[in-house]
């Protein structure tokens, strides 16, 4: 089986190797196609991979390329990893908003408009691409914003396109360990859009002897303060919090509960999350140009400190304190992805929570809105579960971010600056038309992959 990696040189595509490399079973990926614009990156990358598999007689063959074309021919599965303006983009993309006094996170707010702006099309082009050169692939995409890139590429390749995610698998992991459960043997009543989620039922089963099949155990846990606050979403978001709202909250919606403290967390931090990363992977990359380095070390050591500070402004701002070791390990979304082509290429039913379009499982959208939910995943794709129907706020802000996110397909559809002022707008967390303007204005003026837009 053949897998092509779009953005090939990011920084996360190790992980992605060593769960191929754990992967012994018949049927597994033999061929990995590695494509970037950048070639410094991809040879650095490829250092990377090749440590992993030093002494490993079956570890899948690696190649590197810059054509695009080259790399999809072939392919099984493609897996679409890019960010369209670099990590300076994103820090760009900070800067702009927080000197508005708005929230320029990646895929949240201002931010996670702009960035949407200027990958949409191109994420639209590599989904046309692939419907020509390599139609019966599969495409697994984790480019952000996550929910809104799938949509775009879906209506190229309809349901071919499935979008991951790790928040909301580490999220359930953690709460099922919390109380007690097997992560891997409880059932998630997980609902919402890309980072904007909530879990709202966690179900096991009965032990031997006890009556009925399964029960949720998510209301035993509003009960229990030390149960409540001892995991990274509750230290977040606070125990009176989720016991008045009855969900435990994807990470994320930290930027809208708690959105003015946010803010000034991160205008007054000496680094924005996108600049740290930015200087930091710089740093990464410079050093690989050597080859004396030693490849894995250097990406390790790299890869521990950018956990550890993850959402370091929210945790400062919830008095959360540094993150537990529990809490460093995330959903995995190197896992999710190979779960996922082995249900699909093996037939190794199971199910996941993915990015796929709604197709009546959320009555609040239309059938082809890309949400966020568990699917079962079989050699013909994945399949929406039942979940409880969203209602009060968070239908709300599910319908208002979904609104959002139509104006930006249709921005880069279109070259509509209209449209794009719409998205910025229509937003929960930009509070101002004007603003709005403003947010358009200066994002054209750092990204010049913008210029598409215009009055009209």
């Amino acid at each position: 089986m053949r897998l092509t990696v779009i953005g090939g040189g990011g920084f996360r595509v190790p992980l992605v190797y060593g769960a191929l490399l754990r992967d012994h079973a018949a049927g597994r990926v033999t061929h990995v196609t590695l494509h970037d614009v950048d070639p410094a990156r991809l040879t650095a990358v490829a250092r990377v991979l090749a440590d992993q598999a030093a002494g490993m007689p079956d570890a899948p063959e690696v190649r590197t390329t810059t054509d695009l074309d080259d790399a999809l021919r072939g392919a099984d599965f493609v897996f679409s990893a890019i960010r369209v303006g670099g990590l300076a983009g994103r820090a760009a993309d900070e800067r702009v908003a927080l000197a508005e006094g708005v929230l320029g996170q990646e895929t949240v707010g201002a931010g996670g408009i702009a960035y949407g702006l200027r990958t949409v099309p191109v994420a639209v082009d590599i989904a046309e691409r692939v419907a020509r050169i390599a139609p019966d692939a599969w495409v697994i995409n984790f480019t952000n914003p996550a929910g809104l890139v799938t949509e775009a590429m879906a209506a190229q390749l309809g349901s071919r396109v499935i979008g991951i995610c790790d928040s909301p698998v580490g999220l359930g992991r953690r709460v099922a360990r919390t109380l007690g459960t097997d992560p891997d043997r409880a059932r998630f009543d997980y609902v919402g859009l890309n980072h904007l989620g909530w879990l709202r039922g966690l179900y096991a089963g009965v032990a031997d002897g006890e009556d009925g099949a399964e029960r949720n155990l998510l209301p035993a846990l509003f009960e229990d303060e030390a149960l409540l606050t001892s995991f990274e979403e509750g230290k977040l978001f606070g125990a009176e919090w989720l016991r008045t709202i009855r969900s435990v909250p994807n990470e994320y919606l930290h930027y809208y509960y708690f959105n003015r403290e946010t803010v000034a967390s991160y205008r007054q931090a000496e680094q924005t999350r996108g600049a740290f990363l930015h200087d930091q992977q710089a740093r990464f990359y410079d050093r690989m140009a050597h080859s004396a380095t030693p490849a894995w070390q250097a990406w390790d050591s790299t890869r521990a400190e950018r956990e550890a500070t993850y959402m370091a402004e929210n945790r400062e701002t919830a008095g959360a304190g540094e993150r537990a070791a529990d809490d460093l390990e995330s959903g995995g979304y190197e896992k999710v992805a190979l779960a996922l082509m082995r249900a699909i290429a093996r037939g190794e039913e199971t199910t996941l929570i993915l990015n796929v379009p709604n197709r009546g499982t959320l009555g609040v959208l239309d059938a082809t809105a890309v949400i966020e939910v568990p699917c079962r995943v079989d050699a013909n794709g994945p399949r929406p579960l039942p979940v409880t129907q969203l209602a009060g706020h968070e239908a709300g802000l599910v319908t208002a971010v979904k609104a959002v996110e139509r104006c930006v397909l249709e921005a880069a559809e279109s070259g509509s600056a209209r449209a794009a002022v719409q998205a910025f707008a229509l937003h929960p967390l930009v509070d101002s038309v004007n603003v709005a303007r403003r947010l358009l204005d200066g994002y054209r003026g750092v990204h010049p992959g913008l210029d598409y837009l215009r009055m009209r």
